[in-house]
């Protein structure tokens, strides 16, 4: 098992030879999916990547927080948080 990820350059080559492509191409088909997974939470909706999970942006309300130097307590406001749910078959088949 590998335990350093895999880097885009590795990830386009692999992805090329998947789709029996070149490189230009899986790299332009790559970038546009990042592209809509970000257009698309960043204006808080959802995105479910069969197989993989879902990429979704929550509400975090605005809360109490504690400055672990200091000890000092601050009010830190509302903000949006990016969440990655994991789909079940992937948990499933790395736990075989």
């Amino acid at each position: 098992m590998s335990t350093k990820p895999m880097t885009k350059t590795q990830l386009v080559a692999t992805l090329a030879e998947e789709m029996g492509g070149d490189k230009k191409t899986a790299t332009a088909a790559l970038d546009a999916i990042a592209a809509i997974i970000t257009r698309e939470v960043a204006a808080g909706g959802a995105v479910t990547l069969p197989g993989l999970g879902k990429v979704v942006c929550r509400e975090r309300p605005e809360r109490q927080v504690r400055n672990p130097a200091t000890g000092e307590t601050m009010t830190k406001p509302a903000d949006k948080q990016v969440k990655f749910t994991i789909a079940k078959a992937l948990k499933d088949s790395v736990n075989v």
